[in-house]
């Protein structure tokens, strides 16, 4: 609706955004550093998070799909790389072969497909312990890519935010296909694989749950600044009577009295159950405590320490990702990611 003020919104930091880039970067020692956009910029809006990091120098950008290139080729202009992770299906070719992204071809048939097509530079990822998408690191990878145009080889770490030996035996193993397949450049490291050191970094590092506020490893603590603030507005302020219950299944019951806030946000919005009776939201500061379960729309936190909050105030949600993802169960993936479209996004 034209003009519409939603009830709930995101505020988003873009100096935090840039200011994570940039530490990034600089952690990523003598590779580029890259950014990974995908799921509509982890929830942000891939646009918005696109544009913002150009103007800071990334010049490679990483979506999922098809879908997503479209959203944000516009914004391409010279030097500046869009790779699509998922490949290139039939259904996709007429599309990939008039853009400007480039696939990152997956299996053997994607490769075949794209070569019969003279479809050019591509990417290719090879699988070096995760499996899931890539050509085998076992198989044949000459076979596999005679006659295409590599611009990037990739694999994907599997467990960099744990100190595991997959992560050794998966370096090693990307070592070993760099020196088979010729390659313009070679891309390792996430955002974990970025704090695990240089050895991971090789031509290209290309984060995404750090430029978001995500901590990816302890080493990135105290570097990378949360991006994004979820707010949702009070529609009613009541008072709950000791004895009261609130909310679904009435999980809390008061053993005194509460002047209670209604927020409109719950689960359709992102804020899963798993904050049920552990969320909270803050006001000027303030730490309120959630109230009984979250529902679809809504939820109720405690505002009897702050007479003044009242109908169409704005309160904060509890949300540093590494905190949120240690009281609701989720990861924080899944909390940025989650949120939902009905909030307002609200670059800073």
């Amino acid at each position: 609706m034209h003009g519409y003020i939603a009830p709930l919104r995101l505020r988003l930091d873009g100096d935090a955004l840039v200011s994570n880039w940039r530490w990034l970067a600089g952690a990523s020692g003598n590779a580029a550093c890259g950014a990974a956009i995908k799921a509509d910029g982890y929830g942000l809006g891939a646009v918005g998070v696109m544009r913002r990091l150009l103007r800071a120098g990334c010049r490679d950008f990483f979506v999922s799909n098809w879908g997503e290139a479209a959203a944000v080729e516009p914004l391409l202009e010279e030097g500046v790389g869009l790779s699509v992770l998922h490949g290139v299906r039939e259904e996709d070719m007429r599309q990939a072969l008039g853009s400007r992204a480039r696939p990152i071809l997956c299996t053997p048939l994607q490769a075949a497909r794209w070569r019969a097509a003279g479809g050019g530079a591509c990417d290719l990822m090879v699988d070096t312990g995760m499996n899931r998408l890539g050509l085998d690191w076992r198989g044949d990878l000459a076979a596999a890519t005679d006659g295409l145009d590599v611009a990037t080889l990739l694999s994907h770490l599997a467990s960099a935010d744990e100190d595991v030996a997959l992560n050794a035996t998966q370096r090693q193993r990307f070592v070993g296909i760099r020196n088979a397949v010729a390659a313009q450049r070679y891309s390792l490291a996430n955002s974990a694989g970025i704090c695990l050191g240089r050895d991971y970094h090789f031509d290209l590092t290309r984060p995404g749950l750090a430029l978001y506020g995500g901590i990816p490893r302890d080493q990135a603590a105290g570097h990378i600044r949360a991006v994004v603030q979820p707010q949702a507005q009070v529609l009613q302020r009541r008072r709950l009577i000791a004895g009261d219950s609130i909310g679904y299944n009435a999980i809390f019951t008061a053993d005194r009295d509460h002047e209670v806030a209604i927020l409109n946000l719950g689960y359709a919005d992102g804020y899963l159950r798993g904050f049920s009776g552990k969320g909270a939201a803050r006001h000027e500061g303030e730490r309120m405590p959630l109230l009984g379960r979250v529902s679809m729309d809504l939820i109720a936190v405690d505002v009897s320490a702050r007479p003044d909050v009242a109908e169409g105030d704005w309160m904060t949600i509890d949300y540093a990702l590494p905190d949120a993802a240690a009281v609701s169960g989720l990861s924080q993936y899944e909390l940025l990611t989650g949120l939902g479209a009905r909030f307002d996004r609200v670059w800073e």
